[in-house]
């Protein structure tokens, strides 16, 4: 797994349906079938996704149970699941801008605590926020 880290995470994250179970656990579901019903996914491949995603780390298998049921796994996100709000936020941003729905959001990231709309932005070591433009990717020798 030598190569860039851009290609290291689409190894972990390949399919579409990897970003629609982290948004759909972002929104609250925890149960399989709550995001089998929330996305109308087929149950096997909702099965090897979700198996993916705890095998790297971004799910957890929280037990949980329903009265009278068995116990059964539900499903968390870990510290590195929720990170990966930044990356949801910011393909959000980018579907709105360059993809507009015509009947408005789906979703909208907001604070907790006022509410207020958030957005991804490009933040430099110092914690200067910098447009655009002024980023770019550079090649670093790590050999």
């Amino acid at each position: 797994m030598g190569q860039c880290a851009i290609a290291r995470s689409l190894g972990v994250l390949s399919d579409s349906w990897s970003f629609l179970l982290l948004r759909e656990a972002h929104l609250g579901k925890r149960t399989f079938a709550q995001f089998r019903d929330s996305l109308g996914i087929a149950t096997d491949v909702l099965s090897a996704r979700l198996d993916a995603l705890v095998e790297h780390g971004i799910l957890e298998r929280i037990p949980y149970q329903e009265a009278g049921q068995r116990t059964r796994d539900g499903y968390g996100l870990t510290a590195a699941g929720n990170e990966l709000k930044v990356v949801l936020i910011a393909m959000q941003q980018w579907g709105e801008e360059h993809l507009p729905r015509e009947r408005g959001l789906s979703v909208l990231p907001v604070t907790r605590d006022g509410h207020q709309r958030v957005r991804a932005g490009l933040v430099s070591a110092s914690g200067t926020i910098e447009p655009h433009e002024n980023v770019e990717f550079v090649r670093i020798n790590t050999a």
